[in-house]
């Protein structure tokens, strides 16, 4: 994505005045692209982005003072930096393909000996090494993880690429935290897993700092809806950065299957704005928001809802680009 491209996408009103500290993955700094990136989308907000030191003990209390100094509203870290992030407790965090077994995955590719730092780095070094020592006293940091997951479950998100071919450490996780989500990308991060996966997040995470109460809006899937998935995901986006969003799928009582399947089409499609926002109802009528946008409202009782009914596919709003533009002029209410 280029950068003119990237500033289309900007949201200066997401993490406004606030600070995000993104804390960088091994033999990077806080120079990579990722940095570039979010100072990009998020104008409005302060990056703070150090070039850690090699030693695990050294970053660890580096991160521990900008932390304690700087206060900053979220952390985002990737791969190693995603370790070190899960142990800065107190602050919400997104652990961005967490390498919480750092040494393990040092030595399965070929890590020890001199390496290359990925990108240019303020003291100048351009590359370091990698000794057994090292080795073990990542291991030894690492074996921390985890000791106050209990007071922190619910501000810590793990975002795990499904295309990640360098850890896997999504159940580890998920064994401690209930936020873990499978996003569409790889080990790196790239300006579309940013602005996709990592974007939406930072919004769930600003809307509960700031206490925002969302107009609600559910999108009952149905054929219809599914085949006009063109420009579904696209809306989808627009539509969550503006307001609480939900899908509702109907499934019959006697195919339970179904539901595994809208499950698995949502998490394929339309990816993390609408994690764990899947509900599964055959009576629409008893759903409790402010708009439903349906293709079938005739199906289900979605006549009776009780809030703004959307008919998707009237004359009205033929198309996903009327949605957005209905909605749009709403501006949020």
């Amino acid at each position: 994505m280029k950068a003119m491209e990237l500033y289309e996408y900007a949201r200066p009103e997401l993490l406004s005045g606030k600070k995000l500290l993104y804390v960088h993955g091994f033999a990077s700094s806080g120079q990579s692209g990722s940095v570039r990136t979010l100072r990009t989308l998020l104008p409005g907000t302060e990056i703070i982005a150090p070039d850690l030191p090699v030693a695990p003990d050294q970053a660890m209390e580096l991160l521990r003072g900008i932390v304690e100094e700087q206060k900053p509203a979220v952390v985002v870290g990737t791969s190693m930096g995603a370790m070190y992030s899960e142990m800065l407790c107190g602050v919400d965090r997104i652990l961005v393909n967490p390498a919480f077994r750092l040494a393990d995955t040092i030595l399965r590719n070929n890590g020890l000996g001199r390496q290359e730092y990925h990108n240019p780095r303020l003291d100048g070094q351009t590359s370091f090494l990698v000794t057994k020592g090292l080795i073990e006293q990542f291991r030894e940091t690492s074996s921390h993880c985890f000791e106050h997951a209990g007071s922190d479950r619910d501000r810590v998100y793990g975002l795990f690429g499904i295309h990640d071919t360098m850890v896997d450490t999504f159940g580890l996780f998920s064994s401690h935290y209930p936020n873990a989500i499978r996003f569409d990308g790889e080990h790196y991060l790239n300006d579309a897993a940013i602005l996709h996966s990592v974007l939406p997040v930072l919004q769930w995470i600003d809307d509960r700092q700031e206490k925002r109460q969302k107009p609600l809006i559910f999108i009952s899937l149905s054929e219809r809806i599914v085949n006009h998935s063109s420009g579904f995901p696209k809306a989808v986006e627009y539509l969550a950065a503006m307001y609480d969003l939900h899908i509702v799928a109907s499934v019959p009582y006697n195919e339970p299957g179904l539901g595994l399947k809208a499950f698995e089409w949502c998490e394929a499609n339309l990816g993390v704005p609408v994690w764990n926002r899947l509900t599964l109802t055959n009576h629409k009528n008893q759903l409790l928001g402010d708009y439903l946008i349906d293709a079938c409202p005739e199906e289900n009782s979605g006549e009776d809802f009780l809030g703004t009914l959307i008919h998707f596919g009237s004359d009205a709003f033929r198309t996903w680009e009327d949605v957005m533009e209905y909605f749009g002029r709403l501006g949020g209410q």
